[in-house]
């Protein structure tokens, strides 16, 4: 999906929602247990649910990968769903990937290729080893590199908030060496909820391209504070929500009460892309 292909959709659909398909086995309700793939039942159902609201799907790699090849046909069989709705969705996949440049080129090839089984939109790299370990990714036409960049965790003081002797914490670093590997048509960016408040100061470095943001709802990030600060003419955010939809019901209507709830978050969205 291209740059404008991705802005059209937000607009059209009043939406920057991304539903994170974090789907832990161990949390899905009873009624799709029994199914022959549950993993993917679940999925299908939330996806079917969630549609209307949502511009932006992101499997998380974990959940899936943990229960080895089973896990990995049920990633298959959701990915094939959401290749059939193409036209009204992006595809991310939330692996954080990054190695040295022959081994990134694999990582490439697996996610971002159809012979790798998955063809993704996008893909969540680490930039620790930095610019060949990226760039690799980089060379696919009309796919994306998110690179993480100032995230929600905890331990995310341990490094990104390192300062150098002239005040640049190194989140700062990653944002403006980043932009020499790529452009905002093929680069965004993590960037956590719980730091809204740094991202008047992440929109002075990067002010167009598109940020990545998890953290809202369960980790207790302010749609709010998100979008005072970074918003940017084309919207420019991708606002990742996972268990405050997913997993907002246990009872046989799951998929009726995530669609609820991304419903109401894609009316708050639609009231701040009018400003």
């Amino acid at each position: 999906m291209t740059r404008k292909e991705l802005v059209d959709l937000i607009f059209k659909k009043r939406s920057f929602l991304c539903v994170g398909l974090d789907s832990d086995i161990e949390k899905l309700p009873q009624c799709v247990i029994d199914s022959e793939d549950a993993v993917f039942e679940f999925n299908k159902r939330i996806i079917d649910a969630t549609l209307p609201y949502t511009v932006a799907y992101k499997p998380n790699l974990a959940f899936y990968e943990s229960y080895g090849i089973k896990g990995l046909m049920s990633l298959e069989r959701t990915m094939d769903y959401l290749h059939s709705k193409k036209e009204e969705c992006f595809v991310i996949a939330d692996a954080k990937r990054g190695d040295i440049g022959n081994t990134s080129k694999q990582y490439a090839k697996a996610f971002f290729t159809k012979e790798g089984g998955f063809d993704f939109d996008a893909l969540t790299v680490a930039p620790y080893m930095g610019q060949d370990s990226v760039s690799p990714f980089l060379e696919y036409a009309n796919k994306w590199v998110i690179l993480l960049a100032l995230t929600s965790n905890k331990g995310s003081d341990d490094f990104q908030m390192i300062e150098d002797n002239e005040g640049s914490k190194l989140f700062e670093h990653v944002l403006r060496k980043a932009q020499q590997w790529g452009s905002e048509d093929n680069l965004m960016f993590v960037c956590g909820a719980t730091k809204a408040e740094k991202f008047s100061e992440i929109r002075k470095i990067v002010p167009n391209h598109f940020l990545l943001v998890p953290g809202v709802g369960a980790q207790g990030g302010s749609l709010r504070e998100v979008c005072k600060y970074g918003l940017n003419k084309d919207c420019g955010l991708l606002v990742n929500s996972s268990r405050g939809i997913i997993f907002a019901d246990g009872s046989e209507n799951f998929d009726i009460v995530a669609g609820q709830k991304a419903k109401e978050m894609q009316q708050e969205m639609s009231e701040y892309l009018n400003f």
